[in-house]
Order: structure tokens, then C-alpha cells, then sequence
């Protein structure tokens, strides 16, 4: 299938105006040794990528909301989407788009890659981190990513769209994160001829990233929401708004240490403003009532919480063998203790590192030496957690 809606008459190089469409819508750990630091423009490896340090590395972090994502999905016009196109055309689509990615001021430093040239363990570490999507992850010739220094800004080439551009941040901020992602898509199309329809908005692959073509999320992390039994309650109500609710890899995915994806499900008759004015209100709620729940956990739980966090402390500290999804909730309550006062604040940013860390692609590129079993996983987790929780300061009492 060809995205060959006649295309609106715009100068070249200029986006076309954002009006809302009519329509609706057990070895020892190693470390790697340590890596130099990449050049302060053009390419760099996926090693020095994933070394660099970025401002998200440190505190302090927002209390429920670990990241925000801005995505936007476009094609190139009259070109057959990714998902019918021969080897030929996408190695074409590939070289063109990461070409006029390359020139974009934010991507000066960044990292180009062919994701038929990456490992398996490569490909799941971008997951985790992500950097890019399952579907991307898992696909053959002529799919690539390109990633900017900072981790910040993703472009994923031939997934299901010719291109997927994302922004990420830290924390809560939705518009900030917007800007860029905006900013980045202008650059990209002043060398590239979109697919757009004045009546549909941006031509998607799937047809409910029609409009828009625009997906924004945020990361949230809600245990005390999850310990009320309340989250079957927000879902629903999230979902009266046009909302849906993932796990923390989004769609199929399970919520492992009550972390939830919240994100819009359409683009098409509303404004990019609209959406994140829609999306913004209901996230300030579902933090509101998280925050309540912590209150109300505090108020007539308070011996439990002390004994799940002080054992999730001890785990942490002291196993020997630990399994991905036991250790992310553990360290989803050690997270919890963060906010509730039983541990540094500024050590928030250091258990969101380590929720990426403990994953079996991180895990694997970090201290192994190419894919391991289970069993060694566990086994190198859970050496990692002990060293890292040997310095970690022990649970303090509630003031």
C-alpha cells in the first residue's frame, strides 16, 4: 500500500500548518572497562551511547513520575510504508532518513545504528533503556535508530512508520519534552517530503496514529495504589478519557515494580495542545491520588510499610540469587521508602538506575560476556544489588 494522499500545496522544506483534521477520531561481576569520553559531535558507538553520562543520571527525581516520552510517527510521501516495502526500498528509506537526521542541530552527536548489526543482547539493552521499541528491536534488514548523545532524542527508522521520533526526559514535563521533539521533527522535515493529508493530518501505517501522529506518555510509578487495590479503579476512569494504561514496556507488557505507562490511544481530531492538555490533567490526578494513597499507607499501615520496606531493603542487600521482576519490586519499595522518608532523597535517582541496570540485556552487556542462562543472571543480579546496596544507607526511622 502506497501513503499517496494528494499532498497540500506548502513551500518546500516548511511543515505543513498542525490544524486539527476534520475527521475523528555465578562468574564475578565484571564491569567493562572504562570507556572514553565520545567526541563532542558526529558518530559514536552504542558503547560510548550508553557510557555518556546525561543529566538524568542525577537527582533529584519527581516522586511518581520517572519519564515523560513524546513519539511521533511519520512517512515519507509517496512511499510504500515499511511493513510492505522490499529490501531494496527500505535500505533506501534508511539511508535517506538517516541522513536528513544527521543534519538536525540536536543529533550533532549521536549515535547511528543498523539494527541487523546489533546483537540480541544490544538490541534488549536499547529496549530497556527505551531508546527503541520491541517491534524496531526485533526487526531485520533495513531498520536503524539514530540517538543523540543525551540519550534524549530517539529517531527509529522502518518500524512500522518511516520514522518514529521521540523525545524523553526525566520527571514530569510534558511541554518541555513536547518542544523538543518538536523542534527536532521541523529540522527533519525541512529536508524531508512528509506524508500529509489536509482532511487526515500525518499518514500512519495504523490508522489510529492518524492526525497528530502523536503518542505522549509518562512513566508512573504507583505502589500505593497497587498495596490499596486501587489501580483496576484509575484504569477505568483513565480510559473514560480517551487514555490507555501499559506496563512499563508499553502495549503487552506486564506493571513489574507498579510501574505504568499512561498515554493517549488516539491522535486524529485533536491538536498536539490538545492532546497534552487532555493527557497533562489526568496525570496531575492519578499523582494526586497516589500521593493520597501514600498518605492514607502512612496513617494505618504504618508498621507494614516499615516491615516491606525494611525486607526489601535486606533482599536487596543480601541475596544471592534474584529474579528480574522480584528485584524490580523490591526496588519499587525502596523507591516508595524514598518518598516516604525512610531513605536520603537524593537517592531516587540512583534506584531509577538501577531499575534499568537489573534488566537482562543491561545486565548482560555490563558484567557478561555474551548471553548467559537464568540462572547466571540471577546469580549476577543479585551480586550486583549487594554491592550497591552495601553502600546504600540502611532504613532510618519514620520522623
Amino acid at each position: 500500500m502506497n501513503n499517496d494522499e494528494p499532498q497540500p500545496p506548502k513551500p518546500p522544506g516548511k511543515r505543513p500548518a498542525r490544524a486539527k483534521p476534520a475527521a475523528r477520531g555465578k562468574p564475578a561481576a565484571r564491569k567493562r572497562a572504562a570507556r572514553p569520553e565520545p567526541p563532542a559531535s558526529g558518530p559514536m558507538s552504542l558503547d560510548a551511547l550508553l557510557a555518556a553520562r546525561t543529566k538524568g543520571d542525577e537527582g533529584p527525581v519527581h516522586p511518581v513520575v520517572l519519564t515523560t516520552r513524546i513519539r511521533l510517527a511519520r512517512n515519507l510521501a509517496r512511499t510504500t510504508f515499511p511493513g510492505r516495502a522490499g529490501g531494496e526500498l527500505r535500505a533506501e528509506v534508511l539511508r535517506k532518513c538517516r541522513e536528513a537526521v544527521a543534519r538536525a542541530a540536536p543529533m550533532q552527536s549521536r549515535a547511528e545504528l543498523e539494527i541487523a548489526a546489533l546483537s540480541p543482547i544490544d538490541r534488549m539493552a536499547l529496549v530497556e533503556r527505551h531508546l527503541v521499541s520491541r517491534e524496531l528491536a526485533g526487526a531485520s534488514a533495513g531498520a536503524g535508530a539514530v540517538i543523540s548523545r543525551d540519550r534524549t532524542l530517539s529517531v527509529m527508522i522502518n518500524e512500522e512508520d518511516h520514522l518514529r521520533i521521540q523525545a524523553l526526559a526525566p520527571g514530569f514535563q510534558l511541554t518541555e519534552t513536547w518542544k523538543k521533539a518538536d523542534a527536532l521533527d521541523t529540522e527533519i522535515e525541512a529536508t524531508l517530503d512528509y506524508a500529509f493529508s489536509p482532511r487526515l493530518g500525518y499518514l500512519t501505517a495504523c490508522p489510529t496514529n492518524l492526525g497528530t501522529g502523536m503518542r505522549a506518555s509518562a512513566m508512573m510509578h504507583l505502589p500505593a495504589l497497587v498495596i490499596a487495590g486501587h489501580m483496576d479503579k484509575v484504569v477505568r476512569a483513565v480510559n473514560q478519557f480517551g487514555l490507555v494504561v501499559r506496563g512499563l514496556f508499553g502495549e503487552g507488557s506486564d506493571a513489574s515494580g507498579s510501574i505504568f505507562q499512561i498515554s493517549n490511544q488516539t491522535s486524529l481530531g485533536e491538536s498536539e495542545e490538545e492532546i497534552l492538555k487532555r493527557l497533562g490533567n489526568v496525570l496531575e490526578t492519578v499523582i494526586e491520588s497516589e500521593t493520597n494513597a501514600r498518605k492514607k499507607l502512612m496513617q494505618d499501615s504504618l508498621a507494614e510499610m516499615d516491615d516491606k520496606i525494611g525486607r526489601a531493603y535486606g533482599i536487596l542487600k543480601n541475596s544471592h540469587l534474584i529474579g528480574t521482576t522480584e528485584a524490580l519490586n523490591l526496588l519499587s519499595l525502596v523507591r516508595l521508602g524514598i518518598a516516604l522518608g525512610k531513605f536520603p532523597a537524593g537517592a531516587g535517582a540512583f534506584i531509577d538506575g538501577c531499575i534499568i541496570e537489573i534488566q537482562p540485556g543491561s545486565l548482560q552487556r555490563s558484567f557478561g560476556d555474551g548471553e548467559l542462562e537464568a540462572g547466571v543472571r540471577d546469580a549476577l543480579r543479585a551480586e550486583f544489588l549487594r554491592r550497591i546496596f552495601a553502600q546504600f544507607p540502611a532504613p532510618r526511622p519514620w520522623k
